[in-house]
């Protein structure tokens, strides 16, 4: 973060200053919540959990060097007290950004936010210093931390915005009114609560609404409930997708033989060939995404095919490929999973292992409400369609559903299985893969799916594990 002195950022947050011996000392280190992280300089917030409370750990991070407690009671130590932490952390969010002046890029959407946020953010850090949302911390707390870890060398702030009812995207873009704002999709994650897709649409395009006349807001052509939001923003609109209308398209799309997309990249100022190091079809779309932004930023069409090319993935567990030394694939994507992105990932694995036997380990897919039969019925369906191997469902109800589609679209119970936990799924595979198999892992978070693959892996370490 920027300095700020103690008695500054009271001012900011409508705080009480207690037990601070010298007001004008600086908060030099980064803001916290998690008490490990403190160090010199830094400022913790101490939010109340369910199960911790912040507050008992203030003791312990100013001896580690915290400078300040952010905090809704005196706790003894070096403290700002305010009546609601998470409103004083938002509210010294907004005015580091706007202190700064760093170009604030946005982006939501039901499906691969977090990996279009990371080839963004590789792509913009090749221009000038970038500072991006880690993971998925994308909420009302991980966005105000994320933005404060921005400094005076920061020249682009990436910040993925999620929404889990409408009016959360607008209050996130209040903490942090971006100049670029991104609109993936619209699809089914979280529609157990918004109650439909129209209410997610209307949800998403909170972002673009929020934008200045000066601004710009990239929009998915190929998405109708997303093309219509441009007429819910006073900014420039620019779209992107493999639609002939598109201003940023992919033409000449294409899987090399180990199910990485390639194609012919398009924008206002030329044309470059893109051959991308991650995984799956669906990364055109992020990468079409990635590069609208960065052609509006000022990269040339080469840098931008170039960064695209050499991206990787920052985030764990999604579609994350290793090989073992036996030459089994696993293809860790356990880190989440909604109806689009559960397609995505069985789409890749067909790609992947062409002339291979593959394996469909599948979990729930959390918040779908009313489509929830529907939609684990049609993946389980899907799975058998592109001639996946097997699929192994596993855990409750759900995972009956995926087992049931597969058994009615044609697998006679010879392609699919229902397995109760995630141990049950790793004896079975232990005892069945062989060498060139690939298998993919996916599931909800809440799921835990991503112990099958550490188990897989852990199991072919005999040797050296090769990570692609």
């Amino acid at each position: 973060m920027i300095a700020l002195s103690l008695a500054e950022i009271a001012a900011v947050v409508g705080g009480q200053t207690y037990d601070i011996p010298d007001p004008s000392a600086k908060v030099t280190g980064p803001v916290v919540r998690d008490s490990r992280e403190a160090g010199p300089g830094s400022l913790f917030v101490a939010f109340v959990g369910e199960r911790v409370d912040g507050h008992d750990y203030a003791r312990a991070v100013v001896e580690a060097g915290a400078a300040a407690v952010l905090a809704s009671r005196p706790v003894g130590v070096p403290a700002i007290v305010v009546d609601d932490v998470q409103a004083a952390l938002g509210a010294l969010a907004r005015h580091v950004v706007q202190k700064l002046g760093t170009t604030l890029v946005a982006l939501t959407g039901s499906a691969g936010k977090t990996s279009t946020k990371d080839l963004i953010a590789q792509v913009l850090r090749r221009k000038a210093p970038t500072v991006f949302t880690p993971g998925s911390l994308n909420n009302e707390i991980g966005l105000p931390l994320t933005a404060l870890s921005a400094t005076e060398e920061t020249r682009f702030l990436v910040l993925e915005m999620g929404a889990r009812g409408i009016g959360h995207i607008r209050y996130l873009t209040e903490l942090t009114p971006p100049r670029i704002g991104l609109v993936l999709n619209v699809g089914t994650a979280h529609i157990g609560e918004f109650g439909g897709r129209e209410q997610i649409a209307q949800a998403k395009g909170e972002l673009v609404e929020s934008l200045p006349g000066d601004g710009v807001a990239i929009l998915n052509a190929d998405d109708p409930l997303v093309r219509a939001m441009a007429s819910r923003t006073k900014a420039k609109v620019v779209l992107f997708g493999e639609s002939g209308e598109a201003d940023v398209r992919a033409e000449n799309v294409r899987l090399t033989d180990s199910g990485q997309p390639s194609f012919s990249l398009h924008t206002p100022s030329g044309c470059s060939d893109v051959t991308m190091r991650l995984y799956g079809e669906h990364h055109v779309s992020n990468a079409l995404a990635a590069a609208a932004v960065a052609h509006e930023l000022g990269m040339s069409v080469t840098e931008i095919a170039t960064a695209l090319s050499e991206a990787g993935s920052l985030s764990r567990w999604r579609m994350e490929v290793t090989e073992r030394p036996d030459g089994v694939t696993i293809v860790n994507d356990a880190y989440n999973a909604n109806p689009e992105s559960m397609r995505a990932a069985l789409r890749a694995l067909a790609a992947m292992g062409k002339g291979r036997r593959t394996w469909a380990v599948l979990g729930k897919m959390a918040e779908l409400g009313d489509e929830a039969l529907a939609e684990h019925d049609a993946v389980g369906r899907l799975a058998v369609r592109l001639n996946v191997s097997k699929l192994v469902a596993v855990g409750g109800l759900e995972a009956a559903w995926l087992q049931l589609g597969a058994y009615n679209e044609g697998s006679w119970g010879e392609e699919s299985v229902h397995v109760s936990d995630a141990q049950a799924a790793i004896d079975l595979l232990r005892s069945e893969l062989r060498p060139g198999d690939v298998v993919l892992v996916k599931a909800s978070r809440s799921v835990g799916l991503e112990s099958v693959a550490q188990a897989l892996l852990a199991t072919g370490a005999e040797g050296e594990v090769a990570a692609r």
